[in-house]
């Protein structure tokens, strides 16, 4: 009998040591951090716009929302949100930006008037350095399988060559035309956000509310102020070491409400160090080639600022991209008018 009851005793321990080890395994999932590919299946293609899809979050921009979007400016003020490209500006890593009068004047003198005129040289990754749009052949995945993937499983292999991309090209996106809504993160906080500071779905309401603003719909544009780009030629190691940003929670908020776009004052948008331990720019793998969001990155803070201080929280936002065939991005003034 004793024997028997030890028996018992002994597996009912070993099924309660199995439960325990169950349940915190499962918690432990539960409160940890979605990490990487968790934010998107194994398979995030194709695109709801369709399997031919190049254009993304552009598809939002319809005639009807162009034409609603015109009727938002009051006093027709301009904003430019660009940065001036110069040889100083922040690089994010190895990248290069430089510009060069080569001779002044260039030439001439021709003709009876003589003429005379300068040309300039510039040597840059030209869609990605200074205010840049990051377009559908930016950045990609690499999947399980060994496969390089962009926008709407596109695969690497065969969308490009070293003279330009076939598919994805940033010309074949068209100018966006839509309301925008400022998000003024200083205004909400009272200070410039920190480096890892995360930009919640709860800040963007809390902002839209204190602004008076409608809510983001389908086709809007989100321009984020964070008050980071203060830093832009003040601490140039300090800017480029990191940056506040929107974490996955309002990235999965703005790929629900289908904006047209994303801009703000930082060179990702996204919170850097980011939420993952084990991702690599993982919110903008989310945003841009598993949802198809474009971004505008490293406009100017001090316009937005003033932006702030003027009341305009909402606008009629316009961005063209300039038409570089098969161009991963493009240099760009976006332009806000209240």
């Amino acid at each position: 009998v004793l024997i028997t009851a030890t028996i018992k005793e002994e597996e009912e321990m070993r099924k309660s040591l199995v439960f325990c080890v169950v349940a915190a395994v499962a918690l432990s999932l539960a409160a940890a951090p979605a990490f990487g590919a968790r934010y998107w299946p194994d398979k995030w293609w194709p695109s709801k716009w369709g399997a031919d899809d190049e254009k993304g979050s552009f598809n939002t921009i319809t005639p009807a929302r162009v034409l609603k979007a015109l009727s938002v400016p009051k006093t027709g003020k301009i904003y430019r949100l660009g940065r001036p490209y110069s040889n100083s500006m922040p690089l994010f890593g190895n990248r290069t930006y430089s510009l060069h009068i080569p001779g002044l004047p260039v030439g001439g003198p021709l003709g009876d008037n003589k003429i005379v005129w300068n040309d300039e040289f510039i040597v840059c990754e030209v869609g990605q350095v200074g205010t840049q749009f990051d377009g559908p052949g930016h950045v990609g995945i690499q999947g399980d399988d060994g496969v390089m993937r962009w926008y709407n499983g596109k695969e690497l292999a065969h969308s490009g060559n070293t003279y330009g991309l076939k598919e994805l090209g940033v010309e074949k996106l068209g100018p966006c035309i839509a309301r925008g809504v400022l998000i003024d993160m200083p205004g909400l906080k009272g200070r410039m956000m920190n480096k890892g500071e995360v930009i919640y779905p709860k800040d963007y309401q809390a902002a839209m509310r204190k602004a008076g603003v409608a809510p983001l719909k389908e086709g809007d544009m989100v321009l984020q102020h964070t008050g980071w780009g203060d830093l832009w030629t003040k601490d140039i190691p300090k800017f480029n070491s990191g940056c506040p940003g929107i974490g996955i929670d309002t990235a999965r908020m703005l790929a629900k409400t289908g904006i047209s776009m994303l801009a703000g004052d930082t060179w990702p948008n996204d919170v850097i160090p980011g939420e993952s331990e084990t991702g690599a720019f993982d919110v903008h793998n989310f945003m841009q080639t598993v949802n198809g969001i474009w971004y505008l990155e490293n406009c100017n803070s001090d316009v937005m600022a003033q932006m702030a201080r003027d009341g305009v929280y909402e606008f009629l936002w316009i961005f063209v991209p300039v038409q570089f065939e098969g161009a991963t991005g493009s240099p760009g003034d976006g332009i806000a008018i209240q």
